[in-house]
């Protein structure tokens, strides 16, 4: 069961359409929203690769070999879906240019990925360097005539703007990458890799379960002989354990941003419980003395007193205009904390999943530096329609949403079915013709700071 399945909906009382999404990674289309323009000069070199069913991570993989470069020299403004088609940019370090033809030349020889545009600029793309993504979903197994529900429900989205829960995607295919996060941060590091790595269920491929199984009798040579090689942290730590490396030596061993990635599934898991009570309570389009409040246009946030409370929400204030929401815990060390009610019910959130606040300093190079999220998203200029092609029925779906958020919330709202229903049980990963995905007033060169 998926972690979001039992959290509430903003449109509880409007009936779901269901369906299947993701059927082939046509019917899923990402297209990174620039945030800025490129410069033609630099030491760096910025790429807009189409990828189909690969990774963020499996992209920098392939950039970096093929450019001979470390992976640190490559950047990105934010992690895509892995079953979809997405253009995403990049950046590389390469203030030498003499080699770059033969360097893009060899990414031409790469399955499943393909460069559309280069450009140069003086500064490595960053997390965050993104102004959103543009998502075009076609959803399957439906009556094309509800695209009437649909429509009724992205209304009253774009209204009111989608909750902006952390995606099911975060806390991986077991949906335990919190409980990882958490024993991480305490320096359980057995009980970490028991975790991860032990525990074989009936959800698991058979040769999973053997390599699991091994794994428990700390057979560790043949847990990494059957462990599937498209999961290299969970290989990673394997190997280190089958060096005689100890639990600890065996959890370093596992790339730094995959420990950071853990850690911000325990964050997201919080949130998202935290939001969860607010949309309950029926305050998820208001903002209450003690609050964080959001500012949409600078990432910001300012405290909220009565007066602020009833100023902002006023029927001309910046609350009902989606430019202020509140905000929610991502807890960490240098997290700003909200007052009142909305304190208490942050705090009381560490208890509910065993978490001290001493933990959030973690041990070793990995803690949780927290940070603040806004509850409420806007989604921006929707489109919906039926249709059908050479696959079948559909009804399409297509919406801009800013940095950070999650297009399968707004789908869950759109679907109304458990996650594991949403998708087909193997995704066919097959290459598609290049599929340009054109979005108003869209650019295609992004620039950082």
């Amino acid at each position: 069961m998926s972690l979001t399945d039992s959290l509430a909906y903003l449109t509880a009382d409007l009936p779901g359409i269901a369906g299947v999404i993701k059927q082939r990674p046509q019917d899923f289309l990402v297209e990174e929203q620039p945030l800025y323009q490129t410069r033609s000069e630099g030491e760096h070199l910025f790429l807009l690769i189409e990828k189909t069913s690969l990774t963020t991570t499996d992209i920098v993989i392939n950039l970096a070999r093929a450019f001979r470069v470390g992976r640190n020299d490559i950047g990105y403004a934010g992690l895509k879906d892995k079953h979809a088609i997405v253009r995403q940019h990049f950046s590389i370090w390469l203030p030498d240019r003499k080699d770059e033809a033969e360097c893009l030349q060899r990414l031409e020889d790469r399955r499943l990925m393909k460069v559309l545009w280069t450009d140069r600029h003086t500064n490595k793309l960053r997390r965050g360097h993104h102004g959103g993504n543009r998502f075009i979903i076609r959803i399957r197994n439906v009556q094309p005539t509800d695209a009437i529900k649909a429509k009724k429900i992205i209304d009253q989205l774009f209204a009111q703007g989608v909750p902006n829960f952390v995606g099911d995607q975060r806390f991986g295919y077991r949906q335990h990458n919190h409980k990882l996060g958490r024993l991480l941060l305490q320096g359980e590091f057995q009980a970490m890799l028991d975790e991860m790595l032990g525990k074989p269920i009936d959800a698991d491929p058979p040769n999973m379960q053997s390599a699991r199984a091994a794994y428990d009798q700390r057979d560790y040579e043949t847990a990494l002989k059957h462990w599937p090689k498209h999961l290299r942290f969970d290989r990673q730590a394997l190997d280190a354990l089958r060096q005689g490396r100890d639990a600890k030596q065996a959890v370093i061993a596992i790339y730094r941003s995959q420990r950071e990635f853990l850690v911000s599934a325990l964050q997201s898991a919080m949130f998202n419980s935290v939001l969860d009570r607010r949309l309950r309570e029926g305050m998820l389009t208001t903002i209450v003395p003690g609050d964080l409040a959001w500012k949409h246009d600078s990432r910001s946030v300012f405290a909220v007193d009565e007066e602020t409370a009833e100023k902002e929400n006023a029927h001309n204030g910046r609350v009902p205009a989606l430019e202020v929401s509140p905000s929610g815990p991502m807890w960490g060390i240098n997290m700003t904390r909200a007052e009142g009610t909305p304190g208490d019910v942050e705090r009381q959130v560490l208890d509910v999943f065993d978490v001290h606040p001493d933990n959030l300093a973690g041990v070793g190079d990995v803690h949780a530096e927290g940070s603040r999220r806004p509850m409420r998203i806007a989604l921006r200029d929707p489109e919906v329609e039926g249709g059908s092609d050479e696959h079948g029925p559909y009804i399409k779906v297509a919406f801009q949403m800013p940095r950070g958020a999650f297009a399968t919330i707004a789908l869950r709202e759109i679907m109304k079915i458990p996650s594991d229903q949403q998708q087909p049980k193997t995704a066919p990963v097959v290459p598609p013709p290049t599929v340009i995905v054109k979005s108003p007033g869209a650019k295609n060169t992004p620039t950082p700071n």
